[in-house]
């Protein structure tokens, strides 16, 4: 049987919408409960944009996850672009 790996955004691409901004102490919560309900990967933002994001990864290695992965967000561009 296959399975689903649900990949989860919402604290960098849920906190894009308008009057959306999670505090540090939010997007170390929010990490906790999704793992919680059994969130496999939790995307945490991207750590190279601005200081708390860069924060969050810090102390999310303090958070006592059950399964969860965090993972950051990044991009690419071509060479000589």
């Amino acid at each position: 049987m296959n399975s689903v790996q649900i990949y989860d955004t919402t604290l960098r691409d849920g906190a894009q919408g308008e009057g959306v901004s999670f505090s540090l102490e939010d997007k170390l919560k929010v990490a906790q409960r999704l793992d919680e309900v059994g969130i496999p990967y939790i995307e945490g933002g991207w750590p190279g944009s601005n200081a708390k994001d860069a924060e969050f990864f810090h102390r999310a290695h303090s958070l006592r996850l059950k399964q969860a992965q965090i993972a950051a967000f990044g991009s690419t561009r071509r060479a000589r672009a």
